[in-house]
């Protein structure tokens, strides 16, 4: 792997959802792991247009591309868009609402 990827074209692997996730829409993920800094995985993460639940686990990402929404089981909506630096908590249970493709660089 090189020191060296540009995040934008980063090449992902897709993967499916299970049916259960998705609420709304055919979204589709894909992802793909850059490198491990000690424990943690840096990587690269992309969903289309669709709305899905999930449960999460320890994470911070920045979205680089797409808009979209999560909200959280106690009612707090964090919008995103390119620039959003977000924290999430393991065990948080959220809906995502992706209005433009979205596509995030993330550690966990």
């Amino acid at each position: 792997m090189s020191r060296l990827v540009d995040v934008h074209d980063f090449p992902l692997e897709a993967y499916e959802l299970e049916p259960g996730e998705v609420v709304e829409g055919a979204p589709k993920t894909a992802e793909a792991m850059f490198t491990r800094i000690g424990e943690a995985q840096l990587g690269v993460w992309e969903i289309t247009p669709g709305t899905v639940r999930d449960v999460e686990k320890d994470e911070a990402f920045v979205v680089l591309s797409g808009e979209g929404t999560i909200t959280f089981a106690d009612g707090e909506v964090t919008d995103l868009k390119a620039g959003s630096l977000v924290r999430l908590n393991a065990g948080e249970s959220t809906v995502w609402e992706i209005r433009k493709t979205l596509r995030k660089v993330y550690l966990i």
